[in-house]
């Protein structure tokens, strides 16, 4: 029996997975997490086969905490279950070494198989739509892999400034120094050609970067 443990800020994800997966003879849900605090606690004292994590899980500020729970827990497969943009994230996943990423849009019989492909043969997971955007992306114009010229940390930057915070917000997410973080904006501006928040983010949205 593979045993899941699901880890999402949202209720409704949670109970749609935990309902989807009731009665299955093949896998379980053993274990759910509403924030980091809880997954850890969960990892620490639970077998957990498989983790589903949503990038925007409560309390994971950064890739760096995913690559910290891949040394921690490497009995755990992780896969990326999560609404965040796949151009954005998937590569960067990829090269931190989960195990599968898996678009929030998709059937729940795909995260399904997805998790079968991972655990019993031992394969890296993509949808065909972030198989997809990575080829567009390696074969696209130059123009469209300028996100490629940018760095995990200022992708995540990036990310938080297009929600609406502020850069001293952002430094005590990410626990940086404010001014480190105006140095990461005005790296983004250089990178993408721009001179100001509104065409930064822009931009970054017309590339598929956010």
């Amino acid at each position: 029996m593979i045993k899941i443990c699901i880890a999402d800020s949202l209720p409704v994800v949670s109970q749609g997975l935990q309902s989807y997966f009731q009665g299955n003879s093949r896998m379980e849900v053993v274990a759910v997490a509403k924030n980091l605090e809880s997954l850890l606690n969960i990892l620490n004292n639970k077998r957990c086969d498989v983790l589903l994590l949503d990038v925007e899980l409560d309390g994971l500020s950064s890739i760096r905490d995913i690559k910290s729970l891949l040394k921690d827990f490497p009995d755990s497969k992780i896969m990326l279950f999560t609404n965040v943009s796949e151009q954005m994230y998937a590569p960067t996943a990829i090269k931190a070494g989960v195990s599968a990423y898996i678009p929030k849009r998709s059937e729940l019989k795909e995260v399904e198989s997805a998790i079968s492909k991972v655990v019993t043969e031992g394969k890296v997971v993509f949808s065909d739509d972030v198989k997809k955007s990575i080829e567009i992306l390696s074969k696209g114009k130059k123009s469209e892999r300028l996100f490629k010229k940018l760095s995990t940390r200022e992708i995540e930057v990036l990310r938080y400034l297009n929600d609406g915070k502020k850069n001293k917000e952002v430094a005590q997410i990410l626990g940086l120094d404010e001014k480190t973080i105006s140095t990461y904006k005005l790296r983004l501006l250089a990178k993408l050609n721009v001179t100001n928040l509104v065409d930064l983010l822009k931009k970054a949205k017309d590339l598929d970067i956010i």
